[in-house]
C-alpha cells in the first residue's frame, strides 16, 4: 500500500513538473515578447538590447541556463517532498530515516548549486563586453597662431 502511494506521488510530481516547464520557458523573456509586439506594429522599430550591449549569444545562453535551472530546481523540490514523505513513513527504522535525510540533504545541495550557477552566469554575462571598444575622438590639430608683431 505504501509503495502504491509513493509511486502515485512520484507520478503526479513528475507530470506536474513537466507541465510547468514549457509554460515558464515560453514566457521567460518578457522584454523580447514586448519587442516582438512592437515590431508587428512598426517594423522599423529598434528595441533590441543595443544599450546594454547584450548579444544574441548571451541572451541564448541566459535562456538555456534559466530553463535548465527551472528543471533542476523543480526536480530538487520534488526530491525534498519525496524525502519528507520517506522520513515520515520510516516508522523509526534507522536506515530508512538516514536514507530520507540524505535525500533531503542532497536535494538542498542541488538547489544551492543551481543558485550559485545562476549567480556565476549573471556575473559572467554582465562582465563580458560584446561591443567594440569606442575609438577616442580627438579634435583636429591646428597650427598655433602667433600674435602679429607690434601688438602687446
Amino acid at each position: 500500500m505504501l509503495q502504491k502511494i509513493k509511486m502515485l506521488l512520484i507520478s503526479l510530481g513528475l507530470v506536474g513538473s513537466l507541465g510547468l516547464v514549457p509554460a515558464v520557458a515560453v514566457h521567460a523573456d518578457a522584454k523580447t515578447d514586448a519587442c516582438d509586439g512592437i515590431k508587428l506594429v512598426d517594423p522599423t522599430a529598434d528595441c533590441d538590447d543595443a544599450t546594454t550591449g547584450r548579444s544574441d549569444f548571451q541572451r541564448l545562453i541566459k535562456k538555456i541556463i534559466n530553463i535548465f535551472s527551472i528543471v533542476i530546481g523543480t526536480v530538487a523540490v520534488i526530491m525534498i517532498i519525496i524525502g519528507g514523505f520517506r522520513y515520515i513513513i520510516s516508522g523509526g527504522d534507522s536506515s530508512a530515516t538516514k536514507s530520507a535525510k540524505d535525500t533531503i540533504m542532497y536535494a538542498v545541495i542541488g538547489l544551492v548549486v543551481v543558485l550559485f550557477a545562476q549567480v556565476i552566469v549573471i556575473f559572467v554575462l554582465s562582465n563580458t563586453d560584446t561591443k567594440s571598444p569606442a575609438t577616442p575622438t580627438t579634435p583636429p590639430k591646428t597650427a598655433p597662431t602667433t600674435p602679429p608683431k607690434g601688438t602687446p
